[in-house]
């Protein structure tokens, strides 16, 4: 029985196999077991469900540990978690900092009115405001054909020389300062926080791994309680949002978001940011990983699991058309009725798109499907023109069977037909002749 299964069936028992399997991961990602008996000694109850006075208070620090040297720089009172807000306010660059330095960012979540170090039912997050990348390359205007920053900053410098003022060379140092071959300090300009809002009672046996480590718990009485679970969303962090700091650059400014967000996609979003994390380490520059976050952030999540399975049967299509195809070409043994010239055509055309695709670093979906067909053509024009390889002295030789594989597949015909086959029906095309 199972030797009698063909290809496509396998291939398309893989697919769904892998289909399922990645819905059920979704599904353990987004779904989390609540606790059965609220009263049992095994459920965690939210802090939030006693509706506490919250304050939220975010300081600026040169360490991430906060001993000292902090600043606050936005308190909001009455926090309410349930209520999205956006504030801009200005950050005072300390100057270890303007010196391709690097300055962090403290959210605490406390109780109103008391100070966040002295609040043992506060949580915190740490989370650092800049970022090192390569200097953005500079814009050239279209009519004049210079640099339209290093024209700005010669029209200034005249302006100084005219009225007399000898700061000119201080700006000339920052701007040489600044050498695109070398990362530099820039300015993430947005911080977006996130609360989970739903009081949701968590079971101690099945306690998510990934929620674990954002989870502060304390006893009350003989209930456990968790305190708030504080997010900093750094997928929303994009290339197009940071700012390059320079020695002149005093103070900047941030746009502080908040939202609540439910627990699900509170546990989808750790994953994805756990997942281009992970993709720095390896390497990945920050301009790559910000293509990668656009995938999530730019597009709405259901778009984006439509997304999927569009590419998904795409991929499933592309094998499967590959399978007849080169079936359909074992099983060719002459040319009759196919022109090997379209079959060349074919071929060149294919290798041209997909080297066209490859300088243009196009999506791997669309470039390996576009790789593999230009393989088959390759292989196709070998089978047309009946083209065998040898290796001699590690050179290879090509053979090839004739220039034109109508005509030998022709006079192969001729010799198996007998000649009265053969004559009827050359009177019959010759008939057709005017």
């Amino acid at each position: 029985m199972f030797l009698k299964t063909s290809f496509t069936t396998l291939i398309v028992g893989v697919f769904v196999v892998y289909v399922l399997h990645t819905c059920w991961v979704m599904y353990g990602i987004i779904y989390t077991k609540p606790c059965d008996r609220p009263r049992g000694d095994n459920c965690i109850t939210p802090f939030l469900a006693g509706n506490p006075k919250l304050q939220l208070s975010i300081y600026a620090s040169l360490q991430s540990n906060a001993e000292g040297g902090h600043t606050l720089i936005h308190k909001e009172e009455n926090f309410d978690v349930s209520s999205k807000f956006e504030r801009i306010v200005n950050v005072s660059l300390p100057k270890k900092t303007r010196n391709n330095g690097t300055l962090y960012a403290l959210i605490f979540v406390h109780q109103a009115g008391l100070n966040p170090w002295q609040d043992p039912r506060q949580v915190h997050s740490v989370v650092q405001l800049t970022t090192y990348m390569l200097p953005k390359p500079p814009e050239i205007s279209l009519i004049s054909g210079e640099d339209q920053k290093q024209g700005q900053k010669r029209d200034e410098q005249k302006k100084k020389q005219r009225d007399g003022n000898l700061a000119t060379g201080t700006g000339a140092k920052a701007g040489a300062a600044s050498s695109p071959d070398h990362p530099v300090s820039h300015w993430r300009s947005r911080l977006t926080l996130n609360i989970v809002s739903d009081h949701f009672l968590f079971d101690r046996e099945y306690l998510p791994s990934d929620v674990h480590r954002y989870l502060r718990v304390f006893q009350n009485g003989k209930k456990m309680v968790y305190l708030p679970l504080l997010f900093v969303d750094e997928l929303s962090n994009r290339v197009k949002d940071l700012v390059e700091i320079n020695s002149t650059s005093t103070e900047l400014p941030l746009t502080i978001c908040y939202d609540s967000i439910s627990l699900g996609r509170l546990r989808f979003w750790i994953h994805m940011q756990d997942a281009v994390y992970s993709l720095q380490q390896f390497g990945f520059t920050e301009k790559d990983a910000d293509e990668i976050k656009g995938i999530f952030v730019d597009t709405n999540l259901y778009f984006l699991a439509l997304t999927f399975f569009v590419a998904a049967f795409h991929l499933l299509f592309d094998f499967l058309a590959f399978k007849n195809d080169i079936s359909f070409w074992k099983q060719k043994k002459s040319m009759v009725g196919m022109s090997s010239k379209a079959v060349l055509w074919r071929c060149f055309s294919t290798i041209v798109i997909f080297l066209y695709l490859f300088d243009e670093q196009t999506s791997l979906l669309v470039l390996v499907p576009a790789g593999i067909g230009s393989i088959i053509e390759v292989w196709k024009v070998k089978k047309a023109f009946k083209i065998h390889v040898f290796w001699k002295g590690g050179r290879p030789t090509f053979l090839v069977g004739g220039k034109l594989p109508q005509l030998i597949t022709f006079r192969k015909v001729h010799q198996k037909c007998s000649p009265d086959v053969f004559f009827r029906y050359c009177s019959k095309m010759l008939c057709l002749v005017p």
